[in-house]
């Protein structure tokens, strides 16, 4: 290129990249602006005495783009973009979302480029830099059906074989001999835990095939695709695994659980759980990966504010069970983590039952269980409990028999922190009484429960509604009632997903007196939900809609983690229940309430009426006939009157008895309104709109 005429077409514009950074020699560049990109790439770098990177992250500077982040690549990416077209041009797609395709260049002033890989993917092309040689092994890996070892550590540019290293290692000799014979394979381990950490991902799944298989990586909840496998090479990186984690490699028919710590280069130490599963084709191995310098405080955890002081409440009490439910991966340990930051004062003595220990914490003891040995929950509970502790966190109540123990500690003076599987708040109270405890015992020992979930957060560069709402946003809307504030976009930062990070969406219940005698009494449990709204708890559905209406997530998400659209359609339509022994009076009533938009649910004796108003979604409306087999209305609406947590529910009373004092007397016995047959319908809705009004008013 030297003996190119200097200006013979004009200036390259990296020559003047070069020269605005003031890089050494950069005066000496001899390139036309015709030269072929990689040749004048290669200039720059020889005479500047620079390195690719250092070029990369000055191109990307005066272009004000992004610089390519190679573990973000998704592989379905180059479905859009053909290998011809990726070859022809120099570019490489690195990931897409239903309207933009992120790819990498060594060339953003490709107007060709770019014109046609729009026209090809149907998506806005968006130009991140990177050095043809990069591109150009990124080309060959990602378009070679199979992403090969060696082709993905020459595409991650990196000291891979020292980017990860166990931290409890062998002797060195030993480890360097094993590295020595097998340094691919430790290479794109490496590269795998790497990118890993470097994604948030809080899991990595490594998922056998026929042919290839998958690595991919939970982020925010949700599975990002990461690279393909040829199996050879699959089945090595699950031994490599393996053998980090301390597992048998020999042994491929059995479930095993292994744990390791590593040190990546930057210093940060990061645990990992490891668990290996026999299938047909091959082994899968799951790794969670927990950073044990991330254990936050109960205020970092990003509670609502409302249910933060809930929890705070809770955990003012000095004995007792308090308990956080959902599914795996909902935070649960995360939030019983910041409780015990919060109640490490120095002044109590706390220990913790766990299994894995998943964060280190200073001044608290903490105890693995290991089932093979005999260090179980309910017998290491049993031990600690002469240990005088102030406060016990088991990680999980599992079975009946720690579940018993807990309860007996909670009742002689402890505080009981524990985990359960269930899907709500209230369901705590049903599973401790199938695990063995009775009502009595629960009533007495249960102080409280977070129900809790995780929606993604908004990244930075959400986009906010102004114009017309999806069709999906639509149909949320209409459902729930509300419009969203924002809408998730994507970017370089999250990796074009539109979120970044995770909010937790709780639900805290707390056991009053009045609920600890609706549990003793074996009430259902649509009875002590009542209560417990009416103490002040707040449903899932209506702290997410609230994180919605501040612009901090989307109906979408809420959709995708709680099922928000089933839960709120359920509570808008206005329940009828009718409770009378003729069918036909039935039938009518029904069609006519069901024509306005009414829920209408039908039962035929006053004991049925009574169940289904305790149950877990009371109606809004009673119609109870005077005379019914089993209970009479008016003993049905004694009942009502009678709890708090039903007395608020409007009743009419149904009757073909004209005499006007019954209808005075049942109006003082609490009834609503009074309705005498046959019925009439536009007077018949008429009077259950007046009711509902003046029920709303109250």
């Amino acid at each position: 290129m030297t003996d190119a005429p200097r200006g013979a077409t004009g200036a390259h514009w990296l020559a003047r990249v070069a020269s605005r950074a003031a890089w050494p020699n950069s005066d000496a560049l001899v390139m036309p602006s015709g030269a072929a990109i990689a040749d004048a790439w290669n200039e720059v770098v020889r005479v500047c005495g620079v390195t690719e990177e250092q070029l990369v992250q000055e191109v990307a500077k005066a272009n004000r783009l992004q610089h390519a982040r190679w573990e973000t690549v998704e592989p379905q990416a180059t479905k859009l973009v053909p290998e011809k077209l990726a070859r022809r041009h120099h570019v490489y797609p690195l990931r897409e979302d239903y309207r933009s395709i992120y790819v990498a260049t060594a060339d953003p002033n490709d107007l060709t480029a770019e014109q046609q890989i729009g026209f090809s993917s149907g998506r806005n092309p968006i130009f991140v830099i990177a050095s043809p040689h990069a591109i150009a092994t990124a080309i060959d890996a990602g378009y070679s059906g199979i992403n090969t070892a060696t082709n993905l550590v020459k595409a991650a540019g990196a000291d891979l074989e020292n980017a990860v290293r166990v931290a409890e290692q062998q002797a060195p000799e030993t480890v360097k001999a094993e590295e020595a014979a097998a340094a691919p394979v430790i290479a794109l381990a490496n590269l795998i835990l790497r990118d890993g950490v470097q994604s948030r991902a809080s899991d990595i799944h490594i998922e056998p095939g026929r042919q290839v298989g998958h690595v991919r990586f939970r982020v925010d909840g949700v599975m990002r695709e990461y690279l393909q496998l040829a199996m050879p090479v699959f089945n090595r990186v699950v031994s490599r695994i393996k053998v980090m984690g301390g597992l048998d490699i020999a042994d491929r028919m059995r479930p095993q659980d292994g744990r390791a710590r590593i040190l990546l280069t930057d210093g940060k130490a990061v645990d990992l759980r490891l668990s290996t599963v026999p299938t047909r084709d091959s082994e899968k191995a799951v790794i969670r990966l927990l950073d044990t310098a991330s254990a936050r405080t109960l205020a970092d955890a990003g509670l609502p504010k409302d249910e933060l002081a809930r929890v705070r409440r809770l955990i003012t009490h000095r004995d007792g069970i308090v308990l956080v439910t959902g599914p795996t991966g909902s935070g649960k340990t995360t939030t019983l983590y910041g409780v015990i930051q919060e109640l490490a004062d120095g002044q109590v003595n706390i220990t913790t039952i766990e299994d894995p220990v998943e964060y280190e914490m200073a001044g608290i003891t903490q105890i693995q269980v290991e089932t093979k040995r005999g260090v179980t929950f309910a017998g290491t509970l049993r031990a600690v409990l002469r240990q005088d502790p102030d406060i016990v966190f088991v990680g999980e109540i599992r079975d009946g028999e720690t579940a018993t123990t807990a309860a007996h500690a909670a009742l002689t003076g402890h505080l009981v922190l524990s985990t359960l599987h269930t899907n709500d708040s209230i369901g705590v109270i049903a599973r401790l009484a199938d695990l063995g405890l009775d009502r009595a015992t629960i009533a007495t020992s249960l102080r409280g429960v977070v129900a809790q979930r995780l929606v993604r957060k908004l990244c930075k560069c959400a986009e906010v509604v102004k114009g017309p709402l999806t069709p999906e946003e639509e149909r949320l809307a209409a459902l729930t009632g509300v419009r969203p504030v924002k809408r998730a976009r994507g970017c370089e930062l999250c990796a074009g997903t539109g979120y970044l990070g995770r909010l937790p969406v709780a639900e805290v219940f707390i056991v009053t007196p009045a609920i600890e005698a609706l549990i003793a009494s074996d009430q259902p449990a649509g009875v002590i939900t009542a209560q417990a709204h009416a103490d002040g708890m707040r449903m899932l559905s209506d702290v997410v809609i609230d994180l919605v209406t501040h612009g901090e997530t989307t109906l979408d998400e809420a959709e995708r983690v709680i099922g928000i659209s089933e839960r709120v359609a359920a509570l808008a339509r206005t329940k009828v229940l009718i409770a009378d022994d003729d069918p036909v009076i039935r039938a009518v009533a029904s069609r006519v309430l069901e024509e306005e938009g009414y829920e209408v649910e039908q039962v035929a004796d006053g004991e049925t009426a009574l169940q289904r108003v305790s149950s877990l979604v009371p109606p809004d409306v009673v119609i109870l006939d005077i005379n019914m087999p089993k209970l009479n209305g008016r003993e049905v609406l004694a009942r009502l009157r009678s709890q708090p947590s039903t007395q608020r529910i409007p009743v009419l009373i149904l009757t073909a008895n004209e005499d006007e004092s019954l209808e005075a007397e049942v109006m003082d016995e609490g009834a609503d309104d009074y309705l005498r047959k046959p019925i009439e319908p536009a007077r018949f809705t008429a009077r259950i709109r007046a009711v509902l009004r003046r029920t709303r008013m109250r």
